[in-house]
């Protein structure tokens, strides 16, 4: 699956990180390593693509509002998000 096609409908995103965050787990990773991890994807995403549904627009609203402590707060609230999935 394609990053455009993961991006393009948000369910669909939330399954796909909701599996890396599966797949960090098991290799053991913490949860706070997860989330530092969660917090420069979401940076990534911020500066290199363009919101592909109302969903991720508003996430980059709130991320681009956010000071560095927000946007971790907001990546560590995604993570949470895609276990409960």
């Amino acid at each position: 699956m394609s990053t455009s096609t993961v991006l393009t409908n948000f369910e669909t995103w939330k399954h796909f990180l909701a599996d890396r965050v599966s797949q960090a787990k098991k290799m053991g990773l913490t949860e706070d390593t997860i989330s530092n991890l969660a917090f420069e994807i979401g940076s990534f995403l911020d500066e290199k693509v363009d919101p592909k549904n109302d969903e991720e627009s508003v996430l980059k609203q709130l991320w681009d509002v956010g000071d560095q402590e927000e946007r971790k707060t907001i990546a560590r609230l995604m993570v949470k998000l895609v276990e409960k999935a």
